[in-house]
């Protein structure tokens, strides 16, 4: 009878188990919205009564006539007047404007270089002039077209073919799929020296933001990972998810700052302080409550959601805030209490799998500093967007490309992406970066932020 209500009791877990699994959604776990089936978006924003669309009161954003168009074409009155005044003879009165904003006709600028050649009369030496050094060829693409190829590729995530494809319809020029990795490789070597300084500044930095998420190379899975803040972004790949990685990249290993992470255990034997991302708690106790029906989950992600608008709003007390300590850890008790611990298994010598509810109440009481630092610092946010919304371009590409073919091309894609993401964050111009790089004259961020 014993063995009986064992085994039923093992049968109604992996029940539960197999329906936990169907309910969960972008809403209530970290799956991406792409797998809910069916797609359903659920914000966790709180509705702000607001209609959608510009706000009344908003200074608002339109095309702006320029101050110093590139042509002017006078439009002359023509004919003549009613009474039979001819117009060409009458003075201009006023003038009024009307700009067209267009892009002027894209074709490839073919410059020629050539050398003098000349020969001594007196000893008949030879002697000739020096090519530019970045006209090493007979015959080559120029910064611009490197820097179209690398933008399209690694920026938009456009693959190989279809780069080709844009170039071509834009310019009338199809660059091969070897000459546009060759660019890739190119940029990449010249900006080591980049990447070495924004590792640096990254050391400095009191908070980052760490997140990772998988990457294929040669059809085999691989890790691509992301360190960074408002200013700055550095991206990786590597075979390991773990601490391998980690130590690659040559950062988190050795940063003593706060470290934001969604509680991936890796993250944990890093050197520095931790803060756990609160968006995914809020995603978890909705599923606790909504779906298994614990009361206290939802009670929880209340105080949470709450405490958090008044610590943004600044309206936070500090009566309120030990308050809430207080009620905090009251209801992990009951989420314990509500998920009892699972028996050890008979014949069975590792430790019993546990309910989600219990590990997460768990993992909430022994990581109860680093799930509440954001009350504690102004300068430590609530959540891991940062990371998120670093990472996600990767996720896309992914969907759009697929993977690399080679370590060599993740990592050139890498480094390029940092370059352009931290060069973004700090309002400059990714265009003009790209070019600089090709010119050899590379535009480099403020390392000093």
């Amino acid at each position: 009878m014993a063995q009986l209500q064992l085994a039923f009791a093992a049968l109604l877990a992996r029940v539960q188990d197999l329906e936990a699994q169907l309910a969960q959604t972008s809403k209530t776990s970290s799956q991406p919205p792409s797998q809910d089936k069916p797609w359903l978006p659920k914000s966790e924003r709180q509705k702000s009564g607001c209609s959608s669309g510009g706000q009344r009161g908003h200074p608002g954003k339109t095309l702006k006539m320029s101050e110093h168009p590139d042509e002017i074409r006078t439009l002359p009155v023509t004919g003549q007047c009613g009474c039979g005044e001819p117009w060409d003879t009458v003075a201009v009165h006023d003038l009024l404007a009307r700009q067209v904003h267009d892009l002027p006709e894209v074709r490839l600028h073919v410059t020629e270089y050539q050398v003098e050649v000349k020969i001594c009369p007196r000893c008949a030496h030879r002697e000739q002039a020096a090519f530019p050094a970045d006209v090493p060829g007979q015959v080559q693409y120029g910064p611009r077209v490197h820097a179209l190829t690398t933008y399209l590729n690694v920026v938009h995530a456009v693959p190989l073919e279809r780069t080709a494809d844009v170039v071509d319809a834009l310019c009338g020029a199809r660059p091969s799929g070897g000459t546009i990795m060759l660019n890739l490789y190119l940029a990449s070597s010249r900006l080591e020296g980049f990447e070495d300084q924004l590792k640096t500044a990254l050391m400095e930095q009191n908070v980052l933001h760490a997140d990772e998420t998988g990457s294929k190379l040669g059809g085999k899975m691989q890790w691509l990972h992301s360190v960074s803040n408002a200013e700055f972004t550095l991206y990786g790949q590597h075979s390991n998810r773990g601490y391998a990685a980690i130590e690659k990249m040559g950062v988190l290993d050795r940063f003593e700052g706060v470290v934001v992470h969604d509680a991936w255990n890796t993250y944990f034997q890093l050197p520095g302080q931790h803060a756990l991302c609160n968006a995914h708690l809020l995603r978890e106790l909705r599923y606790l409550h909504e779906h298994l029906k614990q009361s206290w989950a939802g009670e929880l992600r209340t105080e949470l959601q709450g405490v958090y608008h008044q610590r943004k709003t600044g309206t936070l007390t500090q009566t309120q805030k030990e308050a809430f300590y207080e009620r905090f850890d009251a209801l992990l008790i009951q989420g314990l209490n509500a998920n009892p611990a699972s028996p050890p298994v008979p014949g069975r010598r590792w430790k019993p799998k546990q309910t989600k509810g219990r590990n997460l109440a768990l993992r909430c009481q022994q990581h109860r500093g680093a799930v509440l630092l954001f009350l504690e610092r102004d300068d430590v946010p609530f959540d891991n967007n940062q990371a998120e919304r670093d990472i996600r371009m990767f996720c896309i590409k992914r969907k759009i490309s697929g993977g690399f073919r080679s370590v060599a091309g993740g990592e050139a894609f890498c480094r390029i992406r940092s370059y352009v993401s931290t060069l973004r964050k700090q309002g400059m111009n990714v265009w003009q970066g790209l070019v600089s790089v090709f010119r050899g004259d590379i535009l480099m961020p403020n390392f000093s932020r």
